[in-house]
């Protein structure tokens, strides 16, 4: 596949990673010729410096033969004209936009982006693909990454073993014999930011990090056998009022029986959200101002969110949050370096936005019959949702037949809208939709295996 990716900050860089390492031919334009430099020196790209809204740059770069075309450069209006220009003169198969203003994403105007006006088949919000994300993993405090799956029939729960967790030092295989009706699969454990696909005989080690799927019914069961204590989250203090910070509170809202607080130091922008938001208070003030966080009673407080656009701020903000004894700190952090080391300093939940935003684009790169894919771990691994066609070469095998790649492992299966227990003589069977965790790195064979 030939794909055209339109600015070369992170998340244009993150997607051509994972394109070239699928084997895909990619080609990257920016203005920037210092980043294209960098990014050219790290990965097998073709590099083009200039406007992606010009025509003259997109035929440089073969858009007559691209297969798809990402638009990720910093400005919205940019975006909407290249993908025109991709569209109207190059005849781009599919074209992918990042939007960030709410004008351009209200529902209210979806009928903008048709074949007839702005050819965006698909357009993605990072600001509100964010707040998604952390509406996820804020839902059980306790855990550190949460993906719903196959129509909410399946969980993945992220799950740190701290010196209390009752699975240290326990294997896989004992976890099972001891509890053999959870129906919970551990396919990835991080240890020391390296990635395992356990067996059986792999021990839980003190500070690992379980990445356990579990069918939706068990997941209250599951955390209590962790030693996750469940309670249920009455109030919330945002730290941040930009975009990701609004649609955080607009949807806390609308759920009801929650306390929202949002903090914000620029005093138009909090009279803005002051507008907006029904049953939220609002505070204008610095984020880490000891002041300020008591007037929003942090120390009452059980779920904190820092989203601030500053990963210092945040970091320092949800220490100080869990130092005045919050439940639940979650944090936005773009640097890759910060989600690895702080994840030991205490921050329950972390979101990386170029995971959001990968994982929102890569149900569209992955080909054939792969129905999703989410990002983890800063692009350390994947999950994937997969549909069963009468196809595929080990339909009605058992799952100790099929040869998977070293790094991946089948996590869950549904059947007939019911979660199934995996076992070594389960068979996949047609119109299954199983879910997978597989290393980065093996998720082209993956795709070529299930797309056979």
């Amino acid at each position: 596949m030939r794909v055209i990716i339109c600015g070369a900050g992170k998340v244009g860089a993150t997607l051509a990673k994972y394109l070239v390492q699928d084997g895909n031919d990619v080609v990257v334009i920016d203005n920037d010729m210092e980043k294209l430099t960098d990014l050219g020196s790290k990965l097998d790209i073709q590099t083009i410096q200039g406007f992606a809204s010009y025509p003259s740059i997109l035929e440089r770069a073969e858009a007559t033969s691209a297969d798809m075309l990402i638009a990720v450069s910093a400005s919205d209006e940019v975006n909407m004209i290249t993908c025109q220009a991709a569209n109207c003169l190059f005849k781009v198969p599919t074209i992918i936009a990042r939007l960030r203003s709410r004008e351009y994403t209200n529902p209210k105007w979806k009928n903008l982006y048709s074949r007839d006006a702005f050819p965006i088949d698909v357009v993605i919000s990072p600001e509100m693909e964010i707040a998604k994300a952390i509406r996820r993993n804020i839902s059980f405090p306790g855990t550190s990454d949460v993906l719903t799956l196959a129509g909410d029939k399946v969980y993945m729960l992220g799950i740190r073993c701290d010196e209390m967790c009752p699975f240290v030092n326990a294997s896989l295989r004992q976890l099972t014999d001891l509890f053999p009706d959870l129906n919970a699969v551990v396919a990835g454990i991080v240890r020391d930011n390296n990635l395992i696909v356990p067996n059986g005989d792999t021990k839980v080690q003190e500070n690992d990090e379980l990445y356990v799927f579990v069918q939706t019914e068990n997941v209250s069961r599951l955390l209590t056998l962790a030693g996750i204590e469940q309670q249920k989250v009455s109030s919330a203090l945002i730290l941040g009022g930009n975009d990701i910070g609004l649609s955080l509170a607009k949807h806390l809202e609308r759920s009801g029986a929650m306390r929202v607080t949002i903090v914000e130091p620029n005093e138009e922008r909090a009279k803005l959200l002051a507008s907006e938001l029904e049953n939220t208070t609002v505070i204008n003030g610095n984020i880490l101002d000891p002041e300020v966080l008591e007037e929003a009673d942090i120390q009452i407080v059980d779920t904190v969110i820092a989203v601030s656009f500053n990963d210092e701020d945040n970091i320092l903000a949800s220490l100080m949050a869990k130092r005045y004894g919050a439940e639940q700190t979650a944090c936005v952090l773009e640097k890759t370096l910060y989600s690895q080391m702080v994840s030991d300093l205490g921050i329950d939940v972390i979101v990386d936005p170029k995971d959001t935003m990968v994982s929102s684009i890569l149900q569209h790169i992955r080909r054939g019959k792969i129905y999703s894919a989410y990002s983890i771990r800063s692009g350390m691994c994947e999950v994937l949702e997969t549909d069963i066609d009468m196809d595929f070469p080990w339909c009605g095998k058992s799952l100790k037949e099929i040869k998977m790649p070293v790094n991946s492992k089948i996590g869950a299966i549904v059947r007939n809208g019911v979660s199934i227990p995996l076992r070594g003589d389960t068979t996949i069977e047609y119109k299954d939709r199983v879910m997978l965790f597989v290393n980065s790195e093996d998720a082209k064979l993956i795709e070529k295996l299930f797309n056979a």
